[in-house]
Parts: C-alpha cells; sequence; structure tokens
C-alpha cells in the first residue's frame, strides 16, 4: 500500500512541474490517443514526456537543477563529452527502476547503465522503442571530436512517432536510411557537428515532418529555416537551445 501512494504522489508532483515548466514545450497527439509533449531544456538536452513516463536525454546540471525535475523512467546518452555526460545530472535524475541507457564509452565512466551500439534495437518499456544509430564526423581534420562507430544517436518510437535525436554528428550518409521520421533534432554548431549547410543537407535526408535544429551556439539557425522554405514537407520549428 506504501509504495502504490508513493507512486501515485510521485506521478502528481511529476504532472504539477510538467505544467509549471520553466521550458519550451511542444504537445502531440499520438496515433494511440496519449498526449507526447517535449521540453526544450537548453543545448543538447531534451526532456519528453508520454502518457505517464519521463525520458530524460543528455541531462546537465549546468542547464538545468536536476534536484528540481521529474526522475527518469528512461535515461539516454548519446556520448561521453562534458555537454552532453554530467555524472551529478545523472544522479540527481535516476530513481529506482530507471533504465539508463548509454554508448559503451559512457556506461564505464558511469560504471553503470546498459550499453547500447550503432544499430542495435532494444524494447526498454511497452511504450517505447529504441534504436541506437551512428554519429559521427566526416570533416577532415575533425574526426577526433566524435569516432565513427564510439557515439549514438537515437531513433524513439513513442505511440507510432519516430523521433530521430542526432547527437553530435556530421550530415552521414547513414540519416537517408533512418526510414519515416516525424521528428528531428539535428545538431548545427560548426566545427563539432554541422554547417547550416551540411544540416540542409541532412535535413534533405532524412525529411523529417517537423524538424529542431538543437546544439546550435551561437549558430543563426534562421538561415536553416530560410534555405528550407522551399521544402514544404519539413516544418522547421526554432526553440531556444543555445
Amino acid at each position: 500500500m506504501c509504495g502504490k501512494i508513493y507512486m501515485l504522489l510521485c506521478c502528481l508532483l511529476c504532472v504539477t512541474w510538467i505544467q509549471a515548466s520553466p521550458f519550451e514545450k511542444d504537445s502531440f497527439k499520438t496515433k494511440e490517443g496519449y498526449e507526447l509533449s517535449i521540453h526544450f531544456i537548453k543545448h543538447g538536452t531534451l526532456m519528453l514526456t508520454y502518457r505517464d513516463a519521463v525520458i530524460q536525454i543528455d541531462p546537465v546540471s549546468s542547464y538545468a537543477d536536476y534536484s528540481k525535475l521529474p526522475k527518469a523512467d528512461i535515461l539516454l546518452i548519446t556520448h561521453e563529452h562534458g555537454d552532453h555526460l554530467d555524472k551529478k545530472a545523472v544522479d540527481q535524475t535516476v530513481k529506482e527502476g530507471t533504465v539508463l541507457i548509454a554508448n559503451e564509452s559512457s556506461v564505464k565512466i558511469l560504471d553503470k547503465g546498459s550499453v547500447m551500439k550503432n544499430g542495435d534495437k532494444l524494447t526498454p518499456a511497452d511504450y517505447l522503442t529504441l534504436e541506437a544509430v551512428p554519429a559521427y564526423n566526416t570533416t577532415p581534420g575533425r574526426e577526433m571530436y566524435h569516432p565513427k562507430h564510439r557515439d549514438n544517436g537515437y531513433i524513439l518510437t513513442l505511440g507510432g512517432m519516430r523521433i530521430y535525436v542526432a547527437g553530435d554528428t556530421e550530415d552521414i550518409p547513414e540519416m537517408a536510411t533512418l526510414g519515416d521520421i516525424d521528428i528531428a533534432f539535428i545538431p548545427v554548431n560548426q566545427p563539432y557537428t554541422m554547417t547550416i549547410e551540411q544540416a540542409v543537407n541532412a535535413a534533405r535526408m532524412i525529411n523529417p515532418r517537423i524538424l529542431y535544429p538543437y546544439h546550435y551556439g551561437d549558430t543563426d539557425v534562421t538561415q536553416l529555416k530560410k534555405r528550407l522554405a522551399s521544402d514544404k514537407s519539413i516544418d522547421v520549428r526554432i526553440k531556444q537551445l543555445q
């Protein structure tokens, strides 16, 4: 009985926080009739809520106070750079039962979690199917930032919607084989990820219904929106994620 009361209180606190969230949010109705909300925290850090579940992606404590945010049911780490992997934020985000998934080097650093490698597929919960996809640099002289086969992007399928979180990557050829993508997050900050030109190319390979530039620093991502204005099938949405 005490356990059920505790879970109910956690759910109520989570709902209360979400309703009063300080971050920008977009919400969608999935094919299954549930609401999927995306909370735009900062840089490459996101939070998704679906049904009663909370999915945290690359939490970093300098971007948000994770002691005050809802605990994660699913926690995803793309790679080990400090603007994506933060032990303090991870410790504040996990709870009993949190499923922590990361690339191999991040799991080694944290000394916990489950490894997903490029090409792996997993169903960590009955509401989520997860695919780990490649994320790497291709420009000569930049390969050391994100070497091939090390880091992950993720495709999350929630209620029939496929959401691509690219992680730190350039416009790699694997993007053309991702399949049907409803929502895509594409990083746009040279020299670590993409130029505007590369992001345009990536967007056209992926052809998502909705595209969010993220991890963009001082890059003027309005130029991406202008460059894709003729691509009527892609809705480019700019949020405060710099």
